[in-house]
């Protein structure tokens, strides 16, 4: 059976296409309507607009930067973060688990999360480190996280900008043309519309694909630490030895009160398991 989380992410997506779908409808509509879809068509303009942003990005920026780009995209649409409230109640279990077995006891809960930053703070911790150092480390990490993914970010802003210009620099190929042809109105009748797609084309690019693109590697940049400020927030609290009650009602105040309700954490449930697991581990 699906995860909960997995389920829900699986619906979220699923209206994510149907609204790009009925969105995808109107725009195409709102192009055919005015008459022949013909005009619409111009292949220098598009290949301009595609090669000329794609060589000043090839030029600003190194190939390992777009690659990155590349596997950010991939893992934010295909693909959800855990919800905060999973993340409350995975470090409410870490602290219960500290407070009846010890630190070295949440070894294991490093081997088994999924987490990448939750495994490195563990892992942190269970060495030993100070809640200075802890504190240090793990802010570190999110600052740089943040650093890089605004490089990420830069590559499609600077996309976004260039294609309405190489857009233009297609029109204006088009232009040429038309003029070459002045004498000519058939002639300059069938390049004017050739001439004003390959601008057509550049925004499109730019606001169809590139700052979506960019909005949605933000949304999932800011959903990332925020899960990081809570996993730092739990680990330092846990470092405390603050007991998981008082954890709990720290945590829960990065929650929304829905999210709450939802996630409540009962001390019960996570005290019965690790009892449960210490017997099985001692038999």
């Amino acid at each position: 059976m699906l995860e909960p989380e997995k389920i829900l992410f699986f619906k979220q997506t699923r209206k994510n296409i149907i609204g790009l779908g009925i969105c995808l409808i109107l725009f195409i509509t709102g192009i055919v309507i005015p008459g022949n879809i013909g005009l619409y068509l111009n292949l220098s303009g598009l290949m301009i607009v595609i090669g000329g942003t794609l060589g000043a990005t090839f030029l600003g920026y190194q190939m390992n930067r777009i690659e990155i780009l590349l596997k950010v995209l991939k893992t934010s649409y295909g693909s959800e973060t855990i919800a905060p409230g999973e993340v409350v109640k995975i470090l409410v279990k870490l602290s219960v688990r500290r407070r009846l077995k010890g630190v070295l006891a949440l070894q294991a809960d490093e081997d088994e999360t999924t987490i990448a930053f939750l495994k490195q703070a563990i892992g942190l911790l269970v060495d030993g480190c100070s809640k200075e150092q802890l504190k240090d480390t793990l802010s570190a990490e999110m600052y740089f996280f943040r650093m890089r993914r605004d490089e990420t970010i830069r590559v499609l802003q600077t996309m976004a900008d260039v294609a309405p210009c190489f857009g233009l620099v297609g029109s204006v190929v088009g232009i040429i043309g038309m003029l070459a042809g002045v004498g000519d109105p058939v002639i300059v009748m069938k390049t004017v519309p050739l001439a004003l797609t390959a601008t057509m084309y550049g925004l499109v690019f730019a606001n169809f694909l590139f700052f979506p693109f960019e909005a949605k590697i933000r949304e999932r940049t800011v959903k990332e630490l925020f899960l990081q400020k809570i996993i730092t927030e739990g680990i330092l609290a846990i470092a405390d030895e603050l007991h998981p009650r008082l954890l709990g009602r720290k945590l829960n105040s990065f929650l929304t009160p829905s999210d709450r309700h939802r996630y409540f954490v009962s001390l019960k449930k996570p005290k019965k398991e690790i009892q449960v697991k210490t017997l099985r581990d001692t038999a």
